[in-house]
């Protein structure tokens, strides 16, 4: 992967065209009420752009254009090779696109271009080939009877799928879930989060140029109180699928609850782990991962290794490590390849994740490493990395969701006492264990209570494993692997009584 310079990023961003409209039944058209929301760039405080403010009177229009289409068939009963050769084309096109894309999503959301790239460029097509590759090679089952039965068990698309994006990865979550999705045959309606809605807009464009039938795919941006809202109490969507915090998931299950009891797919928040334990060996190579763990996306990202548990006779020695790392990451332009860290998404947040670190003062915690105060009077929403030592499990830094760039170490006397802190959350996102010992790696891997357990190394996998929580971080649906699949696709039975043919 090659990275352009800032100069040519800015070059890009330049020309950039933006449309704001939604995206209803193959086309682009102004909202109903003509309602507008500004896009701003993180990184200035300045608004660049302006999106439809999508209303109910939207959502019904996409949901009736996604209801038509899926009942026409001309996608959800195509061929399986004709779904294939379109989500094949989209993520060419992608590619080919994948410049101008990352660079719209560094200006709308504040992540470094560096990241935006290998997003774009490779894991979201990516994302798109595999699902498309999958769609023909998956089979139904037919069950054992007697000679006077044949019994066959298929898969069919829900139907229309509402599909709420976050803020902090926009583009790859819309492909996590769109390509299970469109794969299965379903008719979706993106709400984009408000934040970020520029990439899903120029994806519906894609889209279309890559043959996928008017109304299969539908964008509809707005505020989640009024549009997401609206899309999950709407009666005449099958099943929702959400990534976004424990708190707006609880209200799609009460939508769901108040209206036609739609399946919920809920990827939530975490307060994931990061456990070294006391064989481990300090190495460049770990520090690296402790720092990703928790800085990566400044901070901004649901499986983000916080609380840091470390065995006590290790605590100064990794302290020492991971803040010179730390204090090593720049903080600066997002455009710029050598960016490790843009901006919060909002000033809004910003403030938010300031308080967390006010309060972890407050609490007893020890700061190692204050967030640089100069960051603050520079325009744009920026905040350095934090470091705090001596944690103890009751702290509220310890267990609220900071999503923000803080790393806290919480000191433990021994593996057993690691997993008691490890599980003690509302949530069960992820966990990253280090260890030379592989009894110990596994022993601690089946006993966290969490979707995802990464041994020796902070990952959440690949494509082909799925990501999701326990606890408050989910539901049983997953994003990625084939068992995403299951949440766009319903089971259905069909029973044929046969009887003895006459012969001769």
């Amino acid at each position: 992967m090659t990275l352009a310079t800032t100069a040519d990023h800015r070059a890009i961003a330049a020309g950039l065209s933006f449309e704001g409209r939604v995206f209803i039944a193959g086309r682009f058209v102004a909202a109903a009420g003509g309602e507008m929301m500004e896009t701003v760039n993180p990184a200035t405080g300045e608004a660049f752009a302006s999106v439809a403010s999508g209303q109910a009177k939207d959502i019904d229009r996409a949901v009736a254009a996604a209801r038509t289409a899926f009942r026409d068939g001309a996608w959800s009963r195509s061929a399986p090779e004709r779904r294939k050769a379109v989500l094949l084309k989209l993520a060419d096109l992608i590619r080919a696109n994948a410049a101008e894309l990352a660079v719209l999503e560094s200006l709308d959301s504040g992540k470094p271009i560096r990241d935006c790239v290998k997003e774009i460029s490779i894991e979201v097509p990516d994302t798109l080939q595999w699902y498309a590759e999958l769609i023909d090679k998956s089979f139904g089952k037919v069950a054992p009877t007697g000679e006077d039965a044949l019994a066959l068990i298929t898969r069919e698309p829900i139907g229309v799928v509402g599909v709420i994006l976050p803020w902090n990865f926009p583009l790859l979550m819309a492909a996590w879930k769109l390509g299970p999705a469109l794969a299965s045959g379903c008719s979706v309606v993106v709400k984009p989060a408000e934040q970020t809605s520029l990439s899903a807009l120029k994806l519906a464009e894609l889209a279309a140029e890559a043959g996928l039938p008017d109304g299969v795919l539908n964008i509809v941006p707005g505020l989640g109180e009024t549009a997401g809202r609206a899309l999950g109490l709407h009666p005449d969507v099958d099943a929702i699928s959400f990534t976004g915090s424990t708190e707006v998931g609880r209200l799609f299950l009460r939508y769901a609850a108040d209206s036609n009891l739609k399946t919920i797919g809920l990827e939530m928040g975490g307060k994931s782990p990061f456990i070294i334990l006391d064989d481990a060996d300090l190495t460049p190579e770990l520090i690296e991962h402790a720092v990703t763990a928790a800085f990566w996306n400044g901070g901004q990202n649901c499986s983000a290794n916080m609380r840091q548990i470390v065995a006590r006779s290790r605590q100064e020695e990794f302290l020492s490590l991971v803040t010179e790392r730390a204090r090593a990451l720049v903080v600066g332009d997002p455009l710029d390849p050598a960016t490790d860290l843009g901006p919060m998404v909002t000033a809004e947040h910003r403030a938010r994740v300031l308080d967390f670190i006010e309060m972890g003062t407050g609490d007893g915690a020890r700061c190692v490493l204050p967030a640089d105060p100069a960051l603050a009077t520079r325009p744009g929403s920026f905040l350095g990395p934090t470091v705090f030592a001596e944690l103890s499990p009751g702290m509220t830094i310890t267990r609220e969701e900071i999503f923000g760039p803080v790393l806290g170490v919480l000191p433990v006397d021994g593996p057993e006492q690691a997993l008691t802190i490890a599980n003690d959350s509302a949530y069960g996102l992820h966990a990253t264990v280090f260890t030379r010992d592989i009894d110990r790696a596994l022993f601690m891997a089946r006993r966290l209570a969490c979707g995802t357990v990464a041994i020796n190394g902070f990952t959440e996998g690949d494509i082909k494993t799925p990501f999701g929580g326990y606890r408050q971080s989910g539901s049983l649906a997953r994003d990625k692997g084939t068992e995403a699949m299951a949440q766009y696709l319903q089971t259905k039975t069909s029973w044929i009584n046969l009887k003895s043919p006459a012969i001769g």
